[in-house]
């Protein structure tokens, strides 16, 4: 490897961005190449909640790398909203899992509490608590714009001397001795810039993630599931601000979300869905279905029943690009191709975990293993992993 080797990031979203991020702040020539515009895939369609109210230690600390970032992006401009984040419990067990969590969290320097089912309404005064044992809360946590994020995101890959080629997507490729020539679209006086010659590729396409593999001869499972969001208009702005509110636990609950938006308008997410097979990213019906909307109106019935004056708005849907073990996918498919990395797959922990992806990626194409982030190597594309499934 030279020691400012040329690295094309294939993707413009969260993920794409904050590799690029990392691996010029490490002095790599970095170029995004982006088929679109920045952040116009899933990125821009994302409610764009952080929370680190987990139960697993691991996920718990990715998110930790991740909120270290956001801190000092931040710092430097970002807007994040840190309204909280509030996950409910259903059962004695899952609030087990919480007081657990809080532990956890305690340990790696992150503020969380155990609420208790009468403890609810002082977190959100209009919610039913019934049928509920309590929740997990997070007074830091919040949620961002990601259209905001990316565009930030790519004003400092700039500023480092990066490149972003939007509205240039990816033709065909070359292997070469020493890395890649990689074709993309443009005019035919334009060849210079429609051949890019680079010592490795990151793979950051999201849901076209495994149309980009297929250009190099991998095979990368990854499934697009459609997931929809819709705005909730009040009467009149509520008393406080709603926290984001999350009703499933490791995969058990309603998966109905939702948060404040602004004064008197909120947003919500059904988080489960009945795909019966991937969606195709190049077409799929991005506008919210109508039953969507019926469904999510009981179940905002059923846990905020006296919201004033609440009306459904407009609605609109994305893609979560999902793993088998709906995990995201960080580092090489193929341990003989170690330039060729994938950095994809995160569902819909896409924004949240993008600083930490970013990082484990960057590590992989400049260290060979992802030396910064303790236990990451579990996320390569590893042949048990890289499965069909949902």
């Amino acid at each position: 490897m030279t020691a400012s080797p040329h690295v094309v990031v294939i993707g413009a979203g969260t993920l794409g961005m904050c590799t690029a991020l990392n691996l010029v702040e490490q002095g790599a020539r970095v170029t995004v190449l982006e088929a679109q515009s920045i952040a116009s895939g899933s990125s821009g369609r994302s409610v764009g909640v952080v929370g680190s109210q987990f139960t697993d230690p691991f996920e718990i600390m990715l998110r930790v790398h991740s909120l270290r970032r956001f801190r000092e992006w931040e710092g430097e401009g970002l807007r994040f909203n840190h309204i909280g984040y509030l996950r409910l419990a259903r059962t004695t067990s899952q609030m087990e899992l919480f007081a657990r969590s809080v532990q956890i969290q305690a340990e790696a320097g992150l503020r969380s509490r155990l609420v208790r089912a009468n403890e609810l309404r002082d977190f959100v005064p209009h919610i039913n608590p019934n049928g509920l044992e309590g929740g997990l809360f997070g007074p830091d946590n919040g949620f961002l714009d990601p259209h905001e994020m990316c565009n930030f995101l790519a004003g400092i890959v700039r500023a480092k001397g990066g490149e972003i080629r939007q509205y240039r997507k990816l033709l065909g490729v070359q292997r070469r001795p020493g890395g890649y020539t990689l074709e993309t679209n443009g005019t035919p006086i334009d060849r210079e810039r429609r051949l890019i010659d680079c010592y490795a590729v990151v793979n950051a396409g999201g849901a076209w993630a495994p149309q980009v593999a297929a250009l190099f001869g991998q095979g990368l499972h990854i499934w697009p599931e459609r997931h929809e969001a819709v705005v909730i208009h009040l009467d009149e702005p509520l008393g406080y601000t709603m926290p984001m509110v999350m009703d499933l636990v490791n995969g058990e609950g309603s998966g109905l979300n939702f948060r404040h938006e602004k004064p008197g308008e909120l947003i919500a997410e059904i988080h489960k869905v009945n795909s019966i097979a991937p969606e195709d990213p190049d077409n799929y019906d991005d506008q919210c279905e109508e039953q969507s909307k019926v469904d999510l109106a009981e179940l905002l019935l059923e846990r905020v029943p006296d919201l004033p004056g609440a009306r459904l708005g407009r609605g609109w849907a994305g893609l979560y690009p999902v793993t088998a073990d709906h995990r995201p996918f960080v580092g090489p498919i193929d341990a003989s191709e170690p330039t060729l990395i994938t950095a994809a797959g995160a569902g819909g922990y896409g924004i949240q975990l993008a600083p930490v992806i970013g990082q484990i990626a960057a590590d992989w194409v400049l260290h060979g293993a992802p030396v910064s982030v303790h236990g990451s190597q579990s996320l390569a594309p590893s042949a048990e992993r890289n499965v069909l499934g949902h």
